[in-house]
């Protein structure tokens, strides 16, 4: 009995071993026989379908950034109108393209789509029309080096938004990133080349970890659009302002000892600094960049398919993905990692709409004091303040991650500009007094997006006529002149001879 029960146990094994080692088989056949091109790429090809015949699995994972359906506490891949949950914003804003029009960005996917529909690039009818210069397509599309390539950097900031719209059409993919030739990562934004330059840096020395960041870095930065460039002057160039470092204070400093700003307010007429989206500024302060996690390693964490191993291109915030991004290094249950994220970020949001609250005032007060006959001497100090303060809110604001990447830097910058809007406050307190006004002034009702426009004085329905105008006449001949161009761009099938 005990031989017959050793034999069965043996067969059984022998069987179990067997299936083993053919799935290892198969594996490792399949991760030998990945890698078939199907065609050439080209050096500057922007069309992410045809990177997609080689690199199937990536483009797959990649097309999924189509997908809008999660939303986080403060971010996710839904659309938000920004602008609808905090009205205080547009009075933030005024006199800027972002009191028209501020939405949560969705995937990658809809880079191109977004930007064509955003009010904030008006409603141009032709080349040489509209409010916003070309640069504004920089960050949206592998078309971008593209035409860098095919005109020269400069030549391409030149102009208006309108004169490229034919030509760039294809959303952020494979090309912004990727070296066609070995799949490498590259730097296709001369902006962060120039900036490292400007640091004393070679970005040519980064390891392939850090690169897994800085291709992120290429966008996800605090920048300005340079007119006095030498020799480029009157171009809106692209700069990221990290000549003195990236905090918040060497990039003010930056910015006041050129004059710098973005625009001026149109109620406390304020020299306003608009932050971008200093994502990758607000990370190096953190403690996953100090531990030398990448923004790839959470936002697009290694994933396996089929026996391969590849990096997973739907790029998403890591709270829809927890398993693959936070649980690969922190052992806690994926509701509880959610929910330290987002302690975090509502510990943040707390100051910064303190500060908010604080900023309106500021404003709405200061042109109370122009109103009454304030000078520009008298109100120097007071803008000053503004600026700085909006400034610190802003970056805090716009770096969207900052208060999970880096809670303590975050922390720092909202409670500096908390301290300097104060002191604005209270010099205008008694620069109202001198000129007579010793009341509480009134604040607006501005409890709706529909309301804070009106109050400063946007005509919201001409816009909206004129972004509607825009894609009914211009927008469909764009997209028949890129067709056209596009098809003649035909790829090349890679011969069985050279597979």
């Amino acid at each position: 009995m005990k031989n017959k029960i050793l034999f069965v146990v043996t067969l059984v094994v022998v069987f179990l071993l067997g299936l083993l080692a053919s799935s290892i088989i198969n594996r490792k056949s399949e991760a030998k026989y990945q890698y078939v091109p199907q065609v050439d790429i080209s050096e500057n090809e922007p069309r992410n379908e045809e990177w997609g015949k080689n690199y199937p699995r990536e483009y797959q994972s990649f097309l999924q950034t189509s997908e809008t359906s999660f939303a986080s506490y403060q971010g996710g891949s839904a659309m938000r109108d920004v602008l609808e949950e905090d009205p205080r914003l547009v009075l933030l804003f005024a006199g800027y393209g972002f009191s028209k029009d501020y939405n949560q960005g969705r995937g990658h996917f809809y880079a191109i789509e977004d930007i064509r529909n955003t009010l904030r690039t008006g409603g141009p009818k032709g080349p040489g029309d509209g409010p916003m210069p070309a640069t504004c397509w920089t960050c949206k599309s592998p078309d971008v080096p593209r035409l860098m390539n095919e005109k020269g950097i400069a030549e391409f900031y030149d102009g208006k938004w309108a004169d490229k719209g034919a030509e760039i059409v294809n959303p952020i993919g494979c090309a912004d990133c990727h070296d066609p030739n070995n799949m490498k990562l590259r730097i296709t934004r001369p902006a962060l080349v120039e900036a490292f330059d400007a640091m004393g840096k070679d970005i040519n020395k980064a390891t392939h970890q850090e690169m897994r960041s800085l291709v992120c870095a290429q966008c996800h930065v605090e920048y300005y659009f340079d007119k006095k460039k030498p020799g480029a002057e009157g171009t809106p160039y692209l700069t990221f302002p990290w000549k003195n470092g990236m905090t918040v204070e060497a990039m003010e400093e930056y910015y006041d000892e050129m004059e710098f700003s973005d625009w001026t307010h149109k109620i406390s007429k304020a020299p306003m600094l608009k932050a971008q989206h200093p994502g990758y500024e607000t990370y190096l302060t953190g403690v996953h960049a100090d531990r030398g996690v990448s923004c790839a390693d959470c936002h697009m964490p290694y994933k396996s398919e089929g026996g391969q191993k590849f990096t997973d291109h739907h790029l998403q915030s890591p709270l829809n993905n927890v398993a693959n991004s936070c649980q690969v290094c922190h052992r806690q249950e994926a509701d509880k990692l959610r929910a330290n994220v987002y302690e975090r970020q509502m510990k943040a949001t707390e100051n910064r709409l303190k500060l908010e609250d604080l900023l309106v005032k500021s404003h709405i007060e200061a042109g109370k004091a122009w109103e009454l006959g304030a000078t520009e001497e008298q109100m120097k100090a007071i803008l000053t303040d503004i600026r700085h303060a909006q400034w610190r809110w802003d970056y805090a604001a716009a770096s969207h991650g900052a208060s999970f990447h880096s809670p303590v830097e975050t922390a720092r910058v909202l409670g500096g500009g908390l301290n300097i809007v104060q002191e604005a406050r209270v010099k205008l307190a008694r620069l109202l007094a001198t000129l007579g006004f010793n009341q509480e002034v009134p604040m607006p009702d501005i409890a709706s997006k529909e309301k804070a426009q009106e109050f400063i004085g946007l005509d919201m329905e001409k816009l909206i006529k004129e972004k509607e105008e825009f894609k009914t006449n211009l927008l469909p001949k764009w997209l028949e002149e890129a067709k056209a161009r596009e098809d003649k761009m035909d790829s090349k099938e890679v011969s069985m001879s050279n597979k």
